[in-house]
């Protein structure tokens, strides 16, 4: 059994950005699976009694925030960020079309939406934004924007944001195993798949150990 490791992101948070950028080749490295499960923090805070993000209602944070991303894009090869206007942005049509994307094809939609916004300066409520970077990846299908608005693609979100909210979540990016371990924080990225591989081979180890 190979063991998996479930990536839960928010398109309006920063630090999911940088993890969106590490996942894959860190998790190929350790012979873990990842799924890719894009979710909405609004709903989220709201049950915490916030109405905006934890960086804006806590301006040291949100300075120290800003400037970690500086000193972490320049560490990474990545970009300057462009803090976006307003920050946080709204996610719910990159969340949706997202969702409704093969998930073949959501890992690079999902880093070249995060690309435009945090890279790029664009914004990724803008359906135009969002239709360039559909076809610029070319594997995608023709009616992806369509298929965001559907009834069948808002619920899905629903649950998933429902789902990630019963398992504790409570911040972007978070990690989950197949335990129900969870990990918060891009800088939590190699503990995860660390107890997500080492998990699975206990998993192995015990069940080998019961059989005659």
């Amino acid at each position: 059994m190979k063991p998996s490791l479930t990536f839960w992101y928010e398109f309006a948070s920063t630090y999911s950005w940088l993890a969106a950028e590490r996942i894959e080749m860190l998790a190929a490295q350790a012979g873990v699976d990842v799924g890719w499960r894009p979710f909405l923090l609004g709903p989220i805070f709201a049950g915490q009694g916030w109405t905006n993000s934890p960086f804006n209602l806590f301006p040291a944070k949100g300075r120290n925030m800003w400037r970690d991303m500086e000193r972490l894009c320049a560490r990474m090869g990545l970009p300057p960020i462009m803090r976006p206007n307003p920050f946080p942005q709204n996610s719910l049509l990159a969340a949706r079309v997202a969702t409704a994307l093969p998930v073949v094809v959501r890992p690079q939609f999902s880093c070249a939406v995060f690309r435009a916004q945090f890279a790029n300066g664009h914004s990724i409520a803008d359906r135009a934004v969002l239709a360039a970077i559909l076809d610029d990846i070319g594997e995608a299908p023709p009616d992806a924007l369509a298929a965001a608005e559907a009834t069948k693609t808002k619920e899905a979100l629903r649950r998933t944001t429902d789902q990630a909210q019963s398992l504790g979540i409570y911040g972007a990016p978070s990690f989950t195993t197949g335990s129900g371990e969870l990990f918060w924080g891009n800088d939590r990225l190699e503990q995860a798949i660390a107890w997500a591989k080492n998990e699975t081979a206990t998993s192995v180890d015990n069940l080998d150990a019961r059989t005659p």
